[in-house]
């Protein structure tokens, strides 16, 4: 038996348009002699898709589109397509599903079991879900039908399980998962190890199909698998592009030859990170309406590392990067930010703003009188220089893009309006530390990057001699604290039986909790960690959870 594994990038919403994309990879399938096709999870509308999963016109819409995709692909293979179905009985509105298009009909439906809740996800607040699962026939053939999460909770992979159930205890047949898992950095062995047990335990092929594509915050990076009762990949998609994966699985004795091993797959987390974000970025640009975009360079590590993702993503000549030096600026600055954009190849501009600067001083300084110099006019200088990324934004329509890193993000090294302000942030979800490793995988080849902003210390330069580390620990310091807390979920305790030293982590545990009104009103970020700011975590502004991290 052949089954094509559509790897699909859909836009959320766009229904017409994901229909068209299912049928001409069905087309293409078929015409390479698949016997049937699988689809991500809610691939018709693209996950995920939020509250449009409320509005009463979508979920008809979206019928009416699987109706009509059913029709077109009378006379091809077998297809199940996954969407949203109505629940006729009491519960939530809503059936997350995958139904089998066959015969120019919507046929059976298989829904979803196990929603997840936690993290980004929030799909019990749409979804109800599966109380029995039965396996579906194609044929004399079984398939064990999951979707998604119902396979994540297998009692022999996790040291303790989230759930009551394992659907795939209660099917029989060849297993087959449609999914929209998004990427985190390491998750895609993960995944392979967690398909690998559930294969060898049950002694059955497992087909495993995941959705691609940037959507918002969330990065799918596909990594679509088969795994053969040995517990060996004998397919694999692309990683972070669109792919149709066939694989032929022997049923019964039918004299098939074994399906070839593959190598494992060994890209190194500077590889997975950096694609995965330049995915990120293309899509969420393309997806939102803009072309192009603008940024400003400081010549510092940061800036030079998103101005390579975006002339990956978008094509150099779409992106514009623009200097805006003042008299705290060094030369060598200057100087690095035009050499990165020449190696580029993108736009750029030099927009000295000290005038503007000293304009602005010059207005509020009478009403500062009687207090001392400090953060209030240093940031001034970001707010303008946001002022003049922002007017060009509006002018030539293009996105945005911010700089900040997380550990600035965490921290709140950052200013309001000012580098804060744009469209998407890139990198808000890159420590320094990986920012550092990532930007010297972009120099793996050639000096893209230059050498002096990867050995200059970082710093802001608002103010003289400035240095980041005048604020802040060293960031091999800071970057495990803020891992801790914020990914690992441990308090002040935990973390400085880790090593680290009391005040430090103290210090830093403030800071982190003291800048959430700042991450709140920030540009939205792409994810890439297991909990990223934005979304997946969810922590109230007004209020004081001291006790997390020790008075």
């Amino acid at each position: 038996m052949r089954i094509a594994s559509l790897q699909l990038n859909p836009t959320i919403g766009d229904l017409a348009r994901n229909a068209a994309r299912i049928e001409d990879a069905v087309r293409r399938a078929t015409a390479a002699g698949a016997d049937l096709c699988v689809t991500p999870e809610l691939s018709l509308v693209g996950y995920p898709p939020r509250d449009l999963l409320l509005n009463s016109s979508f979920v008809e819409a979206t019928g009416t589109a699987l109706a009509d995709l059913a029709r077109r692909l009378r006379g091809l293979a077998p297809t199940l397509v996954g969407a949203p179905e109505v629940n006729r009985g009491a519960g939530r509105p809503l059936f997350n599903s995958t139904m089998l298009l066959q015969d120019g009909a919507v046929g059976a439906a298989f829904r979803k079991s196990l929603l997840p809740t936690y993290d980004v996800f929030d799909e019990d607040r749409y979804f109800e879900p599966a109380r029995l699962v039965e396996p579906m026939r194609l044929g004399d053939v079984r398939l064990g039908v999951t979707i998604c999460e119902d396979v994540w909770n297998d009692r022999d992979f996790w040291p303790s399980r989230l759930y009551h159930r394992d659907p795939v205890e209660e099917l029989a047949g060849l297993f087959v998962n449609i999914s929209a898992s998004p990427f985190t950095l390491e998750k895609s062995d993960l995944r392979r190890r967690m398909i690998r047990q559930e294969a060898v335990t049950h002694e059955r092929y497992f087909l495993y199909v995941n959705q691609v594509g940037g959507n918002d915050e969330l990065v799918f990076d596909g990594h679509s698998i088969g795994i053969a009762p040995s517990g060996h990949e004998v397919v694999r998609g692309r990683a972070f592009d669109e792919d149709l994966v066939l694989c032929d699985i022997p049923v019964r004795d039918d004299g098939m030859p074994p399906p070839e091993v593959l190598p494992l797959y060994d890209a190194s987390p500077e590889q997975e990170a950096y694609d995965a974000l330049v995915l990120g970025l293309g899509d969420y640009t393309r997806k939102c309406g803009f072309t192009s975009a603008v940024l400003g360079l400081s010549g510092g590590i940061d800036s030079a590392l998103t101005a390579c993702l975006a002339a990956d993503a978008l094509g150099a000549e779409q992106v514009t990067g623009v200097a805006m030096p003042t008299r705290y600026s060094s030369a060598g600055s200057v100087a690095d930010a035009e050499a990165l954009a020449k190696n580029l190849g993108i736009g750029y501009h030099l927009v000295p703003i000290d005038a503007i600067y000293q304009s602005y001083l010059d207005a509020v300084t009478p009403l500062f009188e009687g207090r001392a110099r400090d953060t209030a006019e240093e940031n001034l200088q970001a707010r303008t220089r946001g002022a003049v990324l922002m007017a060009l934004s509006n002018k030539f329509g293009s996105i945005l893009l911010t700089t900040g890193n997380k550990s600035e993000l965490a921290v709140g090294y950052c200013t309001l309006y000012g580098d804060m302000a744009g469209g998407l942030a890139v990198i808000s979800d890159v420590p320094k530390t990986l920012v550092y490793r990532v930007s010297r995988y972009v120099n793996r080849h050639r000096e893209i990057i230059p050498a002096t902003t990867l050995s200059k210390p970082p710093s802001a330069e608002l103010r003289p001699d400035q240095r980041d580390s005048d604020s802040l620990p060293p960031y091999e310091i800071l970057d495990p604290i803020i891992q801790a807390y914020v990914e690992d979920h441990l308090g002040a305790d935990a973390i400085v039986a880790r090593g680290f030293d009391r005040a430090v982590v103290l210090d830093v545990l403030r800071l982190v909790d003291n800048s959430e009104y700042k991450r709140r009103q920030a540009a939205p970020g792409l994810k890439i960690s297991s909990t990223a700011f934005g979304v997946g975590r969810r922590f109230p502004i007004a209020a004081d959870y001291r006790a997390m991290r020790g008075r």
